[in-house]
């Protein structure tokens, strides 16, 4: 397989994993809720990778379908690099707009994208599926580097969506741009998408034919006489005589003893006029799957980027935002994937279309999706999760019906925390809390989904996995933390080891490798020794 090379790939190819952890802090009165909870809709402002490092312990391998609209580096969307990543190359580039005159702009994009992608496969579902929007710019660019990191072999579509209902004729090479990708990939390579609902409109039961309902359909083939001649033969009525020859450039698409077998069996209809042609029978009860191909060209009923435009302006009146897709496009790429009750992710939220898609989807089919929104920029607030609350709540103007009247639902609002830093807290500055730290801890040590709600303090409990039970022997208290310790008063408190290892995490241990041993203890040091056993 091609690889994609650009400046910095080899700083940023593990970027990902050395993001610190953040804690996701709750904000009650941004909220929509009665109980703030990460159970709920959320809504998260913050750097958006830093807040994907967030979501990994408690919704690792739980999305189920995930849709961004990264900028697409035009160079006038006014976006700059601005990750902490150590390289002296790499800092230079922090804070600087990238604009069309930056000849490492690709680079940048693409240093950008990179740890985000890696992120985002970690949260998907093994059945779940990633769209990513782009245009012409970075298009291949991205397909070369979802390829390296999603698998070629996971590469399911790129749909083209006619993103303008208009001609521009101001281009200087007189071609109107009318149009954007997605890019649509698994994460396992025989995943697929759902496809268009079966037109079942088409069928009847004029003859009252015991079989059921029905509709007719075309016996022509594809084959000229000259390569099947065995599909050119005279077709004959048997009530009436009359004979129907197929053109030469098709002939029947059956053989001369399956179409009499189908003429026997009723199946074949003849015309009544001297100018029609036979056709067959085709029953909805052979239907079988309910769903037909979903073509890849996105074009019909999936509106334009000035519906989306319309929507947030007349949603949020006077306030606007750039070239929002339109709720119908996100609307149809979850419904190709999800069920009534899966998670859909949006990492570069924007207006916050996608939660206002799944709401929607929710309010249509009696489904419990739910939504995901992470935005970076300041207005996560007052234009994302402010559209949300609308919708929620109901916009009065709308046109819509169901939207007039709210689409119903609630979310969590919450901020980036601060960063778990080692060093720091040897030195007793910005301790985590207790379960801010059990939750970075369990994860990172099995890569199991940390649930709060297993947490006993009291006994140092905080979960576990399908190896180990794990214990934090923690205080978020510099002072105490320096008397703290895993010693065998601790040990046998746990009681008789079961088929489980315990995994105890604590500042020091007093207990020798025999005594560790005879418990089933396995000792992790705080808080260097932080690292993934595997589940």
């Amino acid at each position: 397989m091609p690889t994609l090379n650009f400046k910095g790939k080899t700083i940023v190819q593990n970027h990902h994993l050395s993001v610190k952890h953040r804690a996701l802090v709750p904000d009650p009165k941004k909220s929509l809720t009665k109980k703030v909870s990460l159970d709920d809709n959320l809504i998260i402002h913050g750097d958006n990778l830093e807040a994907l490092k967030a979501l990994l312990p408690t919704h690792a391998g739980k999305v189920k379908c995930i849709y961004i609209d990264p900028p697409y580096n035009t160079g006038e969307e006014g976006w700059a690099y601005n990750d902490n990543v150590n390289s002296p190359m790499m800092k230079d580039w922090l804070g600087k707009t990238v604009d069309k005159e930056d000849l490492t702009r690709h680079d940048k994009w693409l240093c950008m994208m990179t740890p985000r992608l890696k992120l985002l496969r970690e949260l998907l579902a093994e059945d779940g599926v990633i769209f990513v929007s782009i245009d012409d710019i970075e298009q291949y660019r991205l397909r070369a580097l979802m390829d390296e990191i999603f698998g070629e072999e996971c590469f399911i579509s790129i749909f083209i969506w006619k993103s303008r209902q208009i001609v521009d004729s101001r281009n200087q090479n007189k071609v109107s741009n009318d149009h954007e990708y997605i890019l649509v990939y698994g994460k396992q390579t025989d995943t697929s998408l759902k496809g268009r609902a079966s037109d079942k409109s088409k069928y009847s039961n004029p003859d009252k034919d015991p079989k059921g309902p029905w509709m007719s359909n075309s016996i022509l083939g594809l084959a000229d006489a000259e390569g099947r001649p065995n599909l050119h033969y005279p077709l004959i009525n048997p009530k009436t005589g009359k004979k129907y020859i197929p053109p030469a450039d098709s002939g029947w698409r059956y053989s001369r003893e399956t179409m009499l077998q189908k003429i026997n069996e009723g199946r074949i209809i003849f015309p009544k006029k001297d100018d029609g042609r036979p056709r067959e029978k085709k029953y909805l009860s052979e239907l079988g799957d309910e769903f037909t191909g979903f073509s890849s060209i996105l074009n019909e009923g999936v509106g334009y980027t000035l519906h989306g435009t319309r929507e947030v302006r007349d949603i949020l009146q006077a306030k606007k935002f750039a070239f929002p897709k339109p709720t119908s496009l996100i609307k149809a790429l979850i419904n190709q994937v999800t069920s009534y009750d899966d998670i859909v992710l949006d990492s570069f939220a924007g207006s916050g279309t996608t939660a206002h898609a799944v709401l929607d989807l929710n309010k249509e089919d009696g489904g419990n999706r739910k939504f995901i929104l992470i935005e970076t920029e300041d207005y996560a607030d007052k234009i994302t999760a402010e559209r949300v609350r609308r919708v929620i709540k109901g916009v009065k103007r709308a046109k819509d019906e169901k939207l007039k009247k709210g689409l119903g639902g609630s979310f969590s609002y919450f901020e980036l925390g601060k960063a778990i830093d080692a060093e720091k807290m040897l030195k007793g500055k910005d301790l985590p809390s207790y379960v801010d730290l059990a939750q970075y801890v369990f994860y990172t040590a099995t890569g199991a989904e940390f649930v709060r709600s297993k947490v006993v303090q009291k006994h140092r409990f905080i979960g576990e996995s399908g190896d180990y039970q794990v214990y934090l022997i923690y205080e978020p208290d510099i002072k105490k933390l320096k008397e703290l310790a895993l010693d065998l008063t601790f040990a046998e408190g746990l009681g008789k080891p079961g088929k489980k290892k315990r995994l105890v995490f604590a500042p020091v241990k007093y207990m020798d490798q025999e005594q560790l041993d005879q418990c089933r203890i396995e000792f992790c040091q705080l808080p260097f020794e932080i690292y993934r056993k595997g589940s």
